[in-house]
């Protein structure tokens, strides 16, 4: 999700107390709480940042059937799901997730909501489980249920369960809901099975409308009954193009698979004058994904359709569809397909460097800035660089949380710190280092730094569930400055090899933070365990001090006290007395050995006037001591 200025988590008050702790010596010494060393000592994770001999997960298959007839705001559905115990325990109950009933009066949230959000929830109308009918009044809190199974489910042995349910979509839209009369968004808008995980068993978190998400990899197959007219946009491939649609369009849909040209599928002038869709009085359109986290809609009977195509892996020339479905007034929703077409390809070449995974792209026109695989929901801007770079960052998604599982209720850094960093990079290929940077140290970094509340200096790790404010740093500002310091550390092609095979060992897993953190040091053949403690454990700022000068033989010693505690780049720019200047680097390594003080030696070859930092993107929150003359 795009944290935007107007879109700012409020600080609405304390979360967790925290210990700030001493530099470790072995990836074994980072500190993990007893659930996660439960899961390293069951052997479902290795030391090595691999998942271990014995690790599994559950999946499952759904066939979904869902009813949306705009301006009825009643959402009518139905489903099977084959659910696979892979776990080694005897499951004697399921929960599902009923994220709709976030909606429901006097549901907890993290933040006030308008009359117009408020719905009755979630109806679940039959329930069975093997073919045997079962209760439908599910206990539990409003957005995890507790079903009881009749005979427990053994490991390696699966389950049929078939529900039917009912809600009103809601009228005020953010995530999901009505975006206009006749124009729906349609997120976990289907009860499923909860992720039961091998540290943490079944995910009972409450959903409380701040925090994100955690699913299974499954199968997927949707159907979206609508009236005719309606265009439907859903996550994954469409299996039946000329059945809802008129040939012509079909022809043309076909077409733009292949085309770096926009195609112009549909006008509110084509849907007025019933030129686009098949005209029985319900079409039924048929959706497939695999290996997918979650699927999700939208329908309208007035929104342009543009789409084109992009080769997303140069070595096979394979093409990924890139889809805009948005008011005609909207006027950056135009250069959407276009936007889509630039970040595909740029991620996929560039960072992180994997071909963009999934067949299609589609961005909606909606209120959420928010992302979910193969679709993203986001609000129309006037600012067209900025619009691109919302895009962007949700497009970005795709690798975290999408390619793999991550747990972001718990840890959003392990999402939203990587998609603000691919924010960053892309956006210096697309407007500059410089324009790219100042955004970035505005929009992610100004806020935190300034802000000395004990709630902004939590460690990186306290779970995301138990934070208010502080989260938003937490998860995206300081996240993403620390994979940046690692980068500048390692270098490029150092970190890219061990990004990559963090991602490959972990692509359609659930990791978690000390996967990432020990996989790191086991690809890169270094023991970084020192770096993450330092930013990931402890309640350290960014503030640098430059302390004294000294002559010395080999030139002039600089002593910098790190003050905040971070390990940073340091950036020194040097003025010399025939007044020439340079700016000497030093990457964040410099920290390793003492992370209190460092000494940089500027070479004797020219008088050293004075010294002073260039932080860049590592703004500093004490600047009265960040510049020294030199006597």
């Amino acid at each position: 999700m795009m944290l935007q200025p107007k879109h700012l988590f409020l600080t609405l008050g304390l979360a967790g107390l925290a210990t700030a702790a001493t530099a470790q010596t072995s990836p074994n010494s980072l500190y993990k709480p007893r659930d996660i060393k439960r899961a390293y000592a069951k052997g479902t994770r290795a030391d090595d940042g691999r998942p271990g001999p014995k690790y599994w997960q559950n999946r499952a298959r759904y066939d979904i059937t869902v009813q949306a007839a705009p301006p009825a705001r009643d959402i009518r559905g139905r489903e099977t799901i084959t659910y696979v115990n892979n776990s080694p325990d005897s499951l004697k109950s399921l929960v599902f997730r009923i994220i709709q009933n976030i909606h429901q009066p006097g549901v907890a949230r993290e933040g006030d909501t308008g009359a117009d959000y408020l719905t009755t929830g979630v109806s679940i109308d039959s329930f069975s489980v093997a073919g045997q009918p079962r209760p439908t009044n599910w206990p539990g809190s409003a957005t995890a249920k507790t079903v009881a199974l009749p005979r427990a489910l053994a490991p390696h042995d699966s389950v049929k369960l078939q529900v039917a349910w009912h809600f009103p979509i809601s009228k005020q839209s953010g995530r999901e809901g009505e975006l206009d009369p006749t124009t729906y968004f349609l997120a976990y808008f289907y009860p499923r099975v909860a992720v039961y995980d091998d540290y943490a068993g079944w995910d009972r978190l409450p959903f409380l409308d701040s925090k994100e998400f955690y699913n299974d990899f499954n199968d997927y197959t949707l159907r979206v009954q609508a009236p005719a007219n309606y265009i439907v946009w859903a996550t994954g491939t469409l299996q039946n193009p000329k059945q809802v649609l008129q040939p012509a369009v079909a022809k043309r849909l076909a077409k733009s698979m292949t085309s770096d040209e926009i195609v112009r599928l549909a006008t509110p002038a084509d849907l007025a004058a019933k030129r686009i869709t098949n005209q029985a009085a319900t079409n039924t359109w048929v959706w497939t994904a695999k290996d997918i986290t979650d699927v999700t809609f939208a329908l309208s009977d007035h929104y342009n359709w543009d789409a084109a195509s992009v080769v997303v892996d140069p070595a096979t020339k394979r093409r990924a569809s890139v889809q805009a479905a948005y008011k005609d007034d909207a006027q950056d929703f135009h250069s959407s397909v276009k936007f889509s077409q630039n970040a595909l390809g740029w991620f996929s070449r560039n960072w992180p460097g994997v071909p963009y995974p999934f067949p299609k792209m589609t961005v909606v026109q909606g209120f959420a800035d928010m992302e979910y695989p193969m679709m993203v929901n986001d609000s129309p801007e006037e600012d067209l660089k900025f619009a691109q770079l919302v895009q962007d960052h949700e497009i970005a998604h795709t690798y975290f949380p999408f390619y793999m599982g991550i747990n972001e209720s718990r840890y959003a850094f392990m999402d939203e710190g990587w998609a603000t960093t691919f924010e960053l990079l892309i956006g210096r290929a697309e407007n500059g280092n410089e324009a790219a940077e100042d955004f970035y140290r505005k929009f992610r970094v100004v806020r935190y730094i300034n802000d000395p509340s004990t709630t902004e200096d939590l460690p990186i790790i306290t779970p995301s569930s138990e934070l208010k404010a502080g989260y938003g740093n937490n998860s995206y500002g300081k996240a993403s400055l620390s994979y940046l310091a690692l980068k500048d550390m390692l270098g490029d092609e150092l970190f890219k090899k061990s990004l990559h095979a963090y991602m490959d060992r972990w692509h359609g897993k659930h990791p978690i933070p000390w996967d990432y953190f020990n996989s790191m040091s086991s690809a890169s053949g270094q023991d970084l365990t020192w770096f993450f403690q330092n930013w990931f454990f402890t309640n350290n700022y960014i503030d640098l001090a430059l302390t004294k000068a000294d002559k010395t033989a080999q030139g002039t010693a600089i002593t910098v006290q790190n003050v905040g505690g971070f390990a940073v780049p340091v950036d020194l720019k040097v003025t010399y007395a025939d007044g020439s200047t340079e700016t000497v680097h030093r990457t964040p390594e410099i920290w390793q050995a003492d992370q209190k003080q460092t000494v940089i030696t500027l070479p004797g070859t020219k008088a050293v006037r004075s010294v002073a930092f260039d932080h860049g993107l590592y703004l500093d929150y004490d600047k009265k001591n960040d510049q020294l003359t030199v006597q």
